[in-house]
């Protein structure tokens, strides 16, 4: 979930889905209530682990943290150096995942269906969405971390292209931890506590809402988020000329201009790299279910 979390067009929560972890992690989320708070000012540590199920968020985020650490220093070679292959990689990963999740729905009805073409559309309409610009305002980071976080956790919905719309997925996702790779830990946290202070607001407010439509609308849910993924397919397109501005120094991207790919060598490269994701997506998919049923 953490490398997926990196990865603009790619969903955390649908990596939590297909593994299938979702419904724990929903549940595990919403137990940080007031009864949480109660156990913690009783000291009451072992009570407090079982009403959060700690010992799962714990290795959550610390897997989470990881790979953020790790791959933010990556993905900045990959993008500055192999755009179109980094992106075909992700596009193999979603285009896999729509199977996945279309599966999960129980029964399609006509409230499904139009779910499915409403998510669709308003991923579609996202990649066309101006980008706006990079901005360190302490409110804007709350607000920043609120919104990309409900969109970690919402399968088919990417935070980090969240981010990316917002203007400060390079701020916050890449420089960020690159800093803190780098001992620049000062400037890290000048930015990360913030986000960090609105995505807890935003995860615990999001998390009751979603458990109680899983809970009540189950298909329809589902079926909105296969519209999701599936439209998300056009903002991680690979073959994209970035359209870009200058404000005041700085050259920025605020749009992207997508062409379908002449049938060359670096076609064939990129075709092998997308079905080396989606392999990578069956994968993680196959080793879900297995854990599913060993502990069913």
């Amino acid at each position: 979930m953490g490398a997926a979390n990196v990865i603009p067009g790619v969903s955390g929560g649908t990596i939590a889905f297909v593994t299938g972890i979702y419904e724990r992690l929903i549940n595990a989320i919403k137990s940080l209530d007031s009864t949480a708070l109660k156990l913690l000012l009783a000291r009451d540590v072992k009570g407090l682990i079982r009403h959060t199920d700690a010992w799962f968020l714990v290795a959550l985020v610390a897997g989470a943290v990881m790979a953020l650490l790790t791959l933010a220093r990556v993905l900045k070679y990959g993008f500055e150096h192999h755009p179109t292959l980094v992106s075909a990689l992700f596009f193999g990963l979603i285009a896999a995942s729509i199977w996945s999740i279309f599966k999960m729905v129980n029964r399609w009805s006509g409230g499904a269906v139009i779910g499915l073409i409403i998510g669709c559309a308003v991923a579609v309409s996202m990649a066309f969405l101006p980008l706006a610009q990079e901005s360190q305002n302490v409110g804007y980071l709350m607000s920043c971390g609120a919104v990309a976080m409900c969109s970690m956790i919402i399968p088919g919905v990417s935070g980090s292209f969240v981010l990316i719309l917002m203007g400060n997925y390079n701020l916050i996702m890449v420089e960020s931890f690159t800093n803190i790779g780098d001992g620049k830990f000062k400037e890290a946290l000048t930015v990360l506590v913030p986000v960090g202070i609105g995505a807890l607001i935003g995860m615990a407010a999001l998390s009751r809402l979603l458990s109680w439509l899983f809970k009540n609308f189950h298909d329809v849910a589902v079926a909105t988020i296969t519209g999701f993924v599936a439209g998300s397919l056009v903002t991680i397109w690979p073959w994209k000329t970035p359209i870009t501005q200058m404000f005041g120094e700085k050259e920025k991207i605020i749009s992207y201009t997508r062409f379908l790919p002449e049938m060359d060598g670096s076609f064939g490269i990129a075709l092998l790299v997308i079905l080396a994701g989606a392999a990578l997506m069956f994968s993680i998919e196959t080793l879900g279910k297995e854990k599913v049923e060993k502990s069913s």
